[in-house]
């Protein structure tokens, strides 16, 4: 699959709600993927932290477009698993996501999620999820 970041950013705008986060793909190879979602102060718990809903949205959303780039169909998340491992802060999350194996029908796929901060990177969050290609109506 030959995608400019542009078309996959287009691509994931058809959702309006990566739209609304201003979601867009920020790194694309053969079988992976990184998408960036602006830190506002509208993603943020009371806390002041990254509302753990919007860093489950970027792993599920990476996952997911890694499983399409390697079963080259239309797919949907099966299951994801999400380990938060600190509070997301900072400017940015970068969720980067890759095909661990992909058969026929569906594909393990891996994420790691960092806040992004003065261009240091710092882990975030690890998931893990099957992507499964979407059956004809």
């Amino acid at each position: 699959m030959n995608h400019s970041l542009s078309q996959a950013t287009t691509q994931l705008h058809t959702q309006p709600f990566s739209k609304l986060l201003n979601a867009e793909v920020a790194e694309l190879g053969d079988d992976r993927v990184a998408l960036r979602v602006p830190i506002t102060e509208q993603v943020l718990q009371q806390h002041g932290f990254v509302h753990g809903g919007v860093v489950s949205y970027a792993a599920d959303n990476a996952l997911t477009y890694a499983g399409f780039l390697s079963l080259k169909q239309n797919v949907v998340t099966s299951e994801f698993k999400i380990n938060y491992v600190r509070p997301a802060k900072g400017e940015a999350l970068l969720a980067r996501a890759y095909t661990v194996h992909a058969g026929k029908n569906q594909a393990v796929c891996r994420c790691d999620v960092f806040c992004v901060q003065d261009g240091r990177e710092v882990l975030c969050a690890v998931a893990q999820g099957t992507i499964v290609v979407m059956l004809p109506k």
